[in-house]
């Protein structure tokens, strides 16, 4: 069984250090083609800073706060101090399988080869990976003031070629990310579905069956910093 309710879980360290093209610290903008994502702030301050079809706002992140953001919504974390965040994503799998776009430029969003060699990180000498993080993350960044001035002069022209751009860019692994769908969230809905049946029919036999799940963090590089991951796939299940 996956993370409750076919959702994923990570630990957030937004990036700090190394300013971005304007000045302030934080991740890659991007957003997700079918996932809604959800920012539970644990530390530190900062702040959102989203775009949509109602333009560019912000929204002031601090311990506490609890945002979370649909399909379509394109998202940058900006570092004011610390800020840590545990994310809790829809649809377990398929983040990871490439729900997300990075809002590089046009030119390059329009052009799959291109798009895929400006968000592969390579492998191997972490100083080597971190600077192609940070060279990723400004070259989204570049892309994401364009898309925001245009929006903030009433221009949403760019956005929606970025929108359609993004769509077609992850239009071949609809396919793919049907199975894992169907593995994870449709099948949690079904087995909840099982369970009220069986209460109803005043049987309990699945509690005889509890277990407890637990998956240790992985560190990784994320889009928005530095990641604390679980893998929800494929848990240690203790008798």
């Amino acid at each position: 069984m996956t993370f409750p309710g076919g959702t994923s879980v990570s630990r957030l360290s937004v990036y700090s250090g190394h300013p971005c093209p304007d000045g302030l610290e934080g991740g890659t903008p991007h957003l997700h083609t079918a996932s809604t994502e959800a920012y539970v702030v644990v530390g530190g301050r900062g702040v959102l800073q989203t775009l949509d079809l109602a333009g560019p706002r912000e929204t002031v992140l601090a311990r506490g706060s609890t945002v979370w953001f649909t399909p379509g919504t394109i998202h940058r974390a900006v570092n004011h101090g610390d800020l840590e965040v545990v994310v809790v994503m829809q649809n377990a799998g398929l983040p990871e399988a490439g729900d997300a776009v990075m809002t590089f430029p046009p030119e390059i969003v329009a052009d799959p080869g291109r798009y895929r060699e400006a968000a592969t990180l390579p492998a191997g000498d972490p100083e080597v990976v971190e600077a192609a993080v940070r060279r990723r993350r400004d070259l989204a960044v570049e892309g994401f003031l364009r898309l925001s001035r245009s929006a903030a002069d009433g221009d949403l022209g760019p956005l929606r070629a970025f929108y359609d751009s993004a769509v077609a860019l992850v239009r071949p692994n609809v396919a793919r990310w049907r199975d894992i769908w169907e593995a994870t969230v449709a099948r949690q809905s079904r087995d909840t579905g099982e369970l009220l049946d069986a209460l109803e029919r005043g049987d309990g036999a699945h509690l005889r069956r509890a277990s407890l799940m637990e998956s240790p963090p992985r560190s990784r590089w994320g889009m928005c910093g530095h990641l604390l991951a679980h893998d929800v796939a494929d848990p240690i299940i203790h008798p």
